[in-house]
C-alpha cells in the first residue's frame, strides 16, 4: 500500500476512533469468515443418490468418457481386464498405494497391477475422492495413494468411483473434503477432471489426448 493511501486510512481510523484490534470488530470478521453466505448452486445435480448417479453418468458420457458399473470393489479387476482386452492394451496397469487397490482380487485375472513409477506407462488406475453430478466431473486428491501423474501422463486412465462418493455439486464436494481432512490437514492438490484431455485450439478441430489421457474410463462401484 502506498504512503498516501496509508495516511488516508490512518486519518479515517483516527476520525472514527477505531483500530484493528477491537474485539467486537474482530468477532464480526471471524464470524463472517466462518459462516460465509452460500452462493447460488445449480439445480441440475440435485437429487437422491440414485438420481445423482444417473446425472453423473449422463454428464460424463457427454464429455466422451466411457463408463462401466460393478457391484463391489472385488469386481473392479475383472472390469479392468475387460477394458484392457477390448482396447488391445498390455496386460498391466499402474496404480498408487491406495489400500483399496491392494485389497482387490487381481490374481483372479491375467492382468498385473504394478506400483506407479515415473508415469511413462500406457495405462493407469486411480481411485477418485468423489464425483460431481452436475458436470460428470471426478475429483482426485494428490498423494502416494493416488499419485497425480497417473491422472495425466498415461494414454489411458481408469478411474474407480464409489457411487456413495457422488455428490450433487462442487460446493458439497469441497465441504466433504474439509470434513474428511480438516483444517491444517488439507491436501496440497485437488484435481478436477471432466472427460479425457482435449483441445480445439488448432483450426477448431477437436483433438483428444492433447494434454493428457486420450481415454478416460470410469468404473462406478455400486456400494449404495
Amino acid at each position: 500500500m502506498s504512503d498516501a493511501r496509508t495516511e488516508i486510512f490512518s486519518s479515517i481510523r483516527r476520525a472514527l476512533g477505531v483500530t484493528s484490534t477491537e474485539a467486537p470488530r474482530r468477532a464480526i470478521v471471524e464470524d463472517r469468515l466462518e459462516r460465509a453466505p452460500k452462493g447460488i448452486v445449480p439445480a441440475r445435480g440435485q437429487g437422491d443418490p440414485a438420481a445423482r448417479k444417473e446425472i453423473f453418468k449422463t454428464q460424463a458420457l457427454r464429455a466422451q468418457t466411457s463408463l462401466a458399473e460393478v457391484a463391489s470393489l472385488d469386481a473392479v479387476p475383472a472390469e479392468v481386464a475387460t477394458y484392457l482386452r477390448d482396447n488391445n492394451l498390455a496386460a498391466r496397469v499402474r496404480g498408487g498405494a491406495d489400500p483399496r487397490l491392494a485389497s482387490m482380487s487381481w490374481t483372479e485375472t491375467d492382468f498385473i497391477l504394478e506400483q506407479a513409477k515415473e508415469g511413462s506407462d500406457l495405462t493407469s488406475i486411480s481411485i477418485a475422492f468423489g464425483g460431481v453430478a452436475e458436470t460428470g466431473t471426478l475429483a482426485f486428491v494428490a498423494g502416494k495413494d493416488n499419485p497425480t501423474h497417473l491422472n495425466f501422463l498415461p494414454d489411458h486412465h481408469i478411474a474407480v468411483l464409489q457411487a456413495s462418493d457422488i455428490v450433487s455439486d462442487y460446493e458439497r464436494l469441497l465441504r466433504k473434503l474439509r470434513m474428511v481432512y480438516g483444517k491444517g490437514l488439507m491436501p496440497r492438490v485437488l484435481n478436477f477432471i471432466t472427460g479425457p484431455s482435449r483441445s480445439a485450439d488448432i483450426a477448431h478441430t477437436l483433438l483428444l489426448g492433447a494434454h493428457g489421457p486420450r481415454r478416460l474410463h470410469i468404473i462406478i462401484v455400486n456400494d449404495v
